[in-house]
């Protein structure tokens, strides 16, 4: 995945300083016309900090890249966020279909990436099936947005070739059912060679009896995530991805709601950490097995040689201006799961929760 390897690639930059700008965008006209302002008050702040904090000429190489930024974002493409990553050796601008807690400019050695973490979990590939018992189509998406149709030697099928041949077939309900049921079979067989392929579920939009007919042939039902309900006059793209993205949503939130019983559930077996200073010290001694935050909660600290964590109230005079996107990366590069929530179930466990393995 593109943006996994993104998250990688800034995780692994360690300079002083690593400047994280975000700003919540939109993708119509006339609202993307201020997200130039907005980006360019943030760039105006992040001047002000770089010259105060440490001069023009010890971060050059940060000016030359942050002179560029203006010329290089276009508003006509923006998404829900945009996200600025600027050292004195790396330049990374990554646009979201998600939005960003608030309006920011952050400073550390390392960057921010809670929002890259957010997204990385929440971005879902998966396949639409448009099925008719005149054809069927399928394409690869990416949450709300169409990445490519799949063609290959079965897809895209052409109308069902089943027919009866006579009208006393014609009149026969179930010799009727069993043709169609013979053609979705077919489609299923092609369905389950490329889910082998390619590992990815599928949501199916077509009517509530096809869907029916496709589960009584299925060799693989579980494959099939879900459904909608086929508007024959809206079967473009953009709008069949629609429906499929709003159960796809349904399933992350019920994967978070599930993490959170999970959490629940493990209070009593010694496992569960809520202070910020043990959270921080097992995730970097790889022992985070499930972290929960809340959406909203941010913590600037201090750290002192120890690994002792310092709160400090104003993240602008901190060393780290938010520890969580740091503990949540320490947890997800060493084969944890990381959610962050805004569900009310989280508020009884706190801001911050940690899983340990042992």
């Amino acid at each position: 995945m593109k943006l996994y390897n993104q998250l990688v690639k800034l995780a692994q930059e360690i300079n002083n300083p690593c400047v994280t700008i975000s700003l919540n965008t939109h993708r119509s006209f006339p609202d993307r016309e201020k997200d130039k302002i907005t980006l360019k008050k943030l760039l105006i702040e992040t001047e002000k900090r770089v010259i105060h904090e440490y001069g023009k000429r010890a971060v050059s190489k940060l000016h030359e890249k942050m002179s560029k930024i203006e010329n290089m974002v276009d508003v006509n493409y923006n998404l829900d966020s945009l996200h600025i990553f600027i050292s004195n050796d790396i330049l990374e601008i990554i646009r979201l279909a998600l939005p960003t807690t608030k309006d920011r400019v952050y400073f550390a050695n390392v960057f921010d990436l809670r929002t890259i973490i957010k997204a990385v979990n929440r971005t879902e590939d998966y396949l639409i099936l448009l099925l008719s018992q005149g054809g069927a189509n399928l394409y690869h998406a990416m949450n709300d947005d169409i990445v490519e149709e799949i063609k290959n030697e079965d897809f895209p099928f052409s109308a069902n070739p089943y027919f009866a041949a006579n009208a006393e077939e014609q009149s026969n309900a179930k010799r009727m059912d069993d043709l169609v049921r013979e053609y979705f079979n077919q489609i299923d067989k092609s369905m389950i060679k490329v889910h082998h392929a390619i590992e990815m579920g599928c949501i199916v939009i077509s009517t509530d009896d096809n869907y029916a007919y496709l589960q009584q042939v299925a060799d693989k039902p579980e494959i099939y995530l879900g459904h909608a309900h086929i508007d024959y006059n809206k079967t473009k793209q953009h709008q069949i991805v629609k429906q499929a993205w709003e159960i796809i949503q349904q399933f992350q939130h019920k994967k978070r709601s599930e993490a959170i019983a999970a959490m629940k559930e493990s209070v009593g077996e010694g496992r569960i950490i809520t202070d910020l200073n043990e959270i921080y010290r097992a995730a970097i001694e790889g022992r985070g097995e499930l972290l929960i935050v809340r959406e909203d909660y941010t913590q600037g600290v201090n750290i002192d040689k120890n690994n002792n964590l310092e709160l400090v109230k104003i993240p602008e005079e901190a060393y780290i201006e938010d520890i969580t996107s740091n503990i949540a990366w320490e947890v997800l590069s060493r084969g944890g799961k990381v959610f962050f929530t805004c569900q009310d179930d989280i508020k009884e466990l706190g801001d911050i929760v940690l899983k340990t393995r042992y």
